[in-house]
């Protein structure tokens, strides 16, 4: 069998769930046999991209704020022409040493609008090789909403012109692209559904609480963060409840939510076993996130959702709602957030029934390096 080349660009902006998604399909890539080179660009997160690829780290850029309005550096400044013109040029190079036989582009035309001025002439490099690659856009299955007139036309025109696949990391039993991306019938290329991009399941427990709150990557949901601090204050009963406030958390902010914290609040920055703490939870608090969700799944516990809802944000309450209507979840809206709201959801949700059972497909992974093989099979012998 041969080995076929990937080169898989990501850039993860505010969380970390982009990186993670895009680690795991690279991790299936290498497991199926591919070469993969990795890009990415964002704010370096330990563990990430992972063993087994080759990795090439732009400079560094990361979201201005929660509402994705500007990129800037890791200090915190604007960056410039000359920062964009080198972060170009050090991609262009990465393809021409990779010779991909597959490029795979995390987001992008679906989203990322901001790294335009680096993958519109990555796309460029791709059209005029020879031989080509096959081009592939690898998206979650919920978008965002996009309210600007004139988006979503040029998201379709950009696929038609130049991608072969549309690669949607989802279950279509759950969620298909039409549910968020009004124009889907417009896409001439290619649309495969992998399935949810899940971790492995996790061994058993080694450590047990009652509540598991976490935040993600920890850049947006300091709310969460301080109501969970004063929930468990507040709570008179004696459960156990662990933090996980996200390697992104401000060091200043973490040692001050540390030094409030009651004897019964465990906070961590980051878990390693997160997904195996859930298999040993009463509850699960957090956010919507795709792999996070995807972990709650896999470990079919309770959930309690507070879906980022920030800066216009939609992704993550249609998830949560969605999930709440299959009965694997309940949701808190984030501005009906208090201390004493997620108390007395927290109690609903240790009081209500445990979550339904689901047959949604947790192996994106695994079948997004099938459908690549099968895909680039069958552009080979066109070609």
């Amino acid at each position: 069998m041969k080995r076929l080349r990937a080169f898989f660009y990501v850039q993860h902006l505010l969380g970390i769930g982009h990186l993670a998604r895009s680690s795991r399909v690279a991790a299936a890539l290498v497991d199926d046999g591919f070469d993969v080179t990795i890009v990415t660009g964002g704010a370096p997160v330990a563990g990430f991209p992972g063993l087994g690829a080759i990795s090439v780290t732009l400079p560094s850029v990361t979201s201005g704020d929660e509402g994705f309005s500007g990129l800037v550096d890791l200090q915190g400044k604007p960056i410039d022409d000359d920062f964009k013109k080198r972060r170009s040029e050090m991609l262009l190079q990465a393809f021409r040493d990779c010779r991909p036989d597959i490029v795979i582009v995390e987001a992008f035309p679906f989203g990322r609008r901001q790294m335009r001025f680096e993958l519109l002439p990555l796309i460029e490099a791709i059209d005029a090789a020879s031989p080509r690659p096959l081009l592939v856009t690898s998206v979650r299955d919920i978008l965002q909403d996009r309210v600007k007139p004139g988006r979503n036309e040029e998201t379709v025109d950009l696929v038609n012109r130049h991608f072969d696949l549309v690669m949607v990391h989802g279950d279509p039993a759950f969620a298909t692209l039409d549910k968020t991306f009004p124009l889907a019938g417009a896409i001439r290329a290619e649309v495969a559904y992998t399935g949810l991009v899940a971790a492995p399941p996790a061994p058993a427990a080694s450590e047990r609480f009652d509540v598991v709150v976490s935040v993600g990557g920890g850049a947006a949901g300091k709310s969460l963060v301080r109501s969970t601090i004063a929930s468990a204050r507040n709570a008179d009963n004696a459960w156990k409840w662990c933090l996980i406030t996200g390697p992104n958390l401000p060091k200043d902010e973490f040692d001050a939510i540390t030094r409030d914290a009651t004897p019964s609040l465990s906070i961590f920055r980051f878990r390693e076993d997160f997904a195996s703490l859930l298999t040993g939870a009463r509850l699960s608090v957090s956010q919507a996130g795709y792999n996070t969700v995807c972990d709650v799944l896999r470990a079919r516990c309770r959930a309690l959702l507070v879906p980022f809802a920030a800066g216009g944000e939609t992704e993550q309450t249609v998830r949560a709602l969605m999930l709440e209507e299959l009965g694997l979840a309940t949701v808190l809206r984030e501005n009906d957030l208090t201390p004493e709201c997620l108390a007395q959801a927290i109690e609903q949700a240790l009081a209500g029934p445990t979550p339904a059972a689901h047959r949604l497909d947790l192996e994106g992974a695994r079948h997004s390096a099938q459908i690549l093989r099968e895909r680039h099979r069958a552009w080979s012998s066109k070609s």
